[in-house]
């Protein structure tokens, strides 16, 4: 029994080395355990934080993103203003471009029946009908070289002196362009 009981206290022994060392164990897993528990408690902190660092840059992506939205359409708005008034101003610019090259036809018909008026004087009135050119559509017209207004003497007088004023001034120019776009065009 001797032996039984040497056996048995190194068995004790033994067992209690075991049962140490499965403490320690176990010690040593429930400290991993709780390390781990704390580091993925920081870990999804760490994430819930980033999330709402994400979610806070969202919202002001989404912020500025409608602040440029409402930008462009108010510069979309304003370059459709502006590209109406110019489409207008082209119709204008052409319109008074036309009207710059009549002028320009009346004022120098004007001007050569004043020199045709200074050197034939009193010869004029045999010629009944002269052509007037007109540039902007290659036409030419019949126009009365003795209208009122070439003959009216108070004008004679101004004519010779300003032609371009009367040119600019005198009401019968008007129905002077009348008459040179409303006759029939010579063949």
């Amino acid at each position: 029994m001797g032996s039984s009981s040497g056996n048995s206290s190194q068995g004790s022994e033994e067992d209690l080395k075991v049962l140490k060392d499965d403490d320690g164990e176990e010690m040593r897993k429930r400290k991993r355990m709780e390390s781990n528990r704390e580091s993925a408690r920081r870990s999804r902190q760490r994430k819930q934080k980033q999330l709402e660092e994400l979610m806070g840059e969202v919202g002001k992506l989404r912020k500025e993103n409608n602040q440029i939205m409402t930008t462009i359409s108010i510069t979309t708005q304003h370059l459709m203003t502006i590209d109406a008034h110019n489409s207008v101003l082209r119709a204008q610019m052409v319109e008074l471009n036309h009207t710059l090259h009549s002028l320009n036809d009346i004022i120098n018909h004007i001007n050569n029946n004043n020199n045709n008026n200074n050197s034939n004087s009193s010869n004029s009135h045999s010629n009944n009908n002269s052509l007037l050119h007109d540039q902007t559509t290659n036409e030419l017209y019949e126009c009365d070289p003795h209208h009122s207004f070439m003959m009216d003497q108070m004008n004679m007088l101004l004519r010779l002196n300003h032609p371009m004023l009367v040119a600019a001034t005198t009401p019968d120019i008007c129905v002077l362009a009348q008459q040179m776009v409303s006759e029939p065009r010579l063949a």
